[in-house]
């Protein structure tokens, strides 16, 4: 229990949280986004799970750590491109996400109603949901892992880490949730973040490194400008109808 008196790894432990949140922000958008289209009363309890599995799905990466780091190791070359089993993962996970996110686009335009493109009935909607999550979790989970494993290697703090931050996710996710749904272009806004992530995914797939920083900043950045219009739209909707 000597751990208990590191500052060295309660310092790591929250640096490590910290991380875990701030990486798991795509991942409760996309989980959020995609919950969205399912009938209202099964959304809380998917969103749930979804995490649930998110949180699942980083443990058991953590777990077979010696698989995970082999996962770094060329497979075949393309072209002098050393192709490793983290490459395919990102290439066809940021494939998915620029498929979903577009998909999500082109309904919210068209105007389609919730759940248009959902297999009939709850269970279909709820299975081909959660098959959709755990794909998405896969794929934020495998650098969120190897992103970890680099700065502790202590796997209990790791994991201990990765639940407290899926905790905090899953209190903030119902709030985060019925914000984008009363805000459609925070929602268009979050789809093409989204699309941005899938872009730099593939893009790391080929060891092109776009520093992840630049993306967040940008982000931060767009939904400050975005808050702010949404502010200033509630005010003018309030003074008028007071003038009313």
């Amino acid at each position: 229990m000597e751990w208990l008196t590191s500052p060295e790894l309660w310092v790591a432990f929250f640096t490590l949280t910290a991380l875990e949140i701030v990486l798991g922000i795509d991942n409760i958008i996309m989980i959020s986004i995609l919950v969205s289209r399912m009938p209202k009363a099964m959304q809380p309890r998917t969103r749930l799970f979804g995490l649930a599995l998110a949180m699942i799905t980083r443990i058991m990466l953590l777990l077979s750590i010696t698989w995970v780091m082999r996962l770094t190791a060329d497979l075949f070359e393309v072209f002098g491109q050393g192709i490793s089993g983290r490459d395919l993962i990102l290439f066809f996970g940021g494939l998915f996400l620029l498929w979903k996110s577009a998909q999500e686009i082109y309904h919210g335009m068209e105007g389609e109603e919730e759940g248009g493109d959902e297999p009939s009935g709850k269970g279909g909607n709820f299975l081909y949901t959660i098959v959709q999550i755990a794909i998405i979790d896969i794929v934020f989970s495998l650098d969120s892992v190897i992103t970890a494993v680099g700065m502790v290697s202590h796997v209990p703090v790791m994991i201990a880490a990765i639940i407290v931050a899926v905790l905090v996710m899953m209190l903030a996710s119902g709030t985060i949730s019925r914000f984008i749904d009363q805000h459609p272009s925070l929602k268009m806004l979050a789809l093409s973040f989204l699309l941005v992530v899938g872009t730099v995914l593939i893009a790391e797939a080929f060891d092109v490194h776009v520093p992840k920083g630049y993306v967040y900043f940008a982000m931060a950045f767009s939904l400050a400008v975005e808050a702010i219009n949404i502010k200033m739209r509630t005010s003018i909707a309030k003074k008028r109808s007071q003038d009313a």
